[in-house]
């Protein structure tokens, strides 16, 4: 039971971290937002704002018990909300040309919003986090990380 706490804690801080750390991207490397933008979503400048925004707001609510099941709502809204970015992203060749990407990576980014969503649902449902085996959580880090890292290299790349 402990174990699962202490392993609940540090999933809660590194998806915070990472939720934060991707929030600023949204103000500081608006481009690379704004190339995989699908064109039918208007303004472009103020969604890419307001996401990022939102993901450090949800991130911040992550860290209190009292607001976690608001942020989870939150951020599982804002993952079904930009999801259509990431299948533009698939989908056309503009935005892989543009960030440099292949269309197999841009596919490989599109399934690891699915643990975050499920991630989402687990932080604020105690009893379903109190039968899970803590083997289970172990794939949320690197889930997140590999995303993270591959998005963060062709960000760096597409500046260069």
């Amino acid at each position: 039971m402990r174990n699962k706490r202490i392993l609940k804690v540090l999933c809660l801080l590194v998806l915070c971290f990472l939720n934060i750390s991707l929030g600023v991207k949204y103000f500081t490397n608006q481009s690379c937002f704004l190339a995989i933008m699908p064109p039918y979503i208007p303004y472009h400048k103020f969604m890419i704002y307001l996401s990022g925004l939102l993901e450090i707001v949800f991130a911040l609510m992550m860290i209190f018990k009292k607001t976690r099941f608001y942020k989870c709502w939150g951020i599982i809204l804002l993952l079904i909300a930009i999801f259509p970015a990431n299948i533009y992203f698939f989908y056309s060749e503009i935005p892989q040309n543009i960030l440099s990407i292949t269309k197999h990576e841009a596919l490989m980014i599109l399934p690891y919003q699915f643990p975050l969503l499920l991630f989402c649902i687990l932080a604020f449902k105690k009893r379903v986090i109190n039968q899970t085996r803590p083997h289970m959580f172990s794939f949320f880090p690197p889930t997140i990380l590999f995303s993270y890292s591959l998005e963060s290299q062709h960000f760096i790349d597409s500046f260069k």
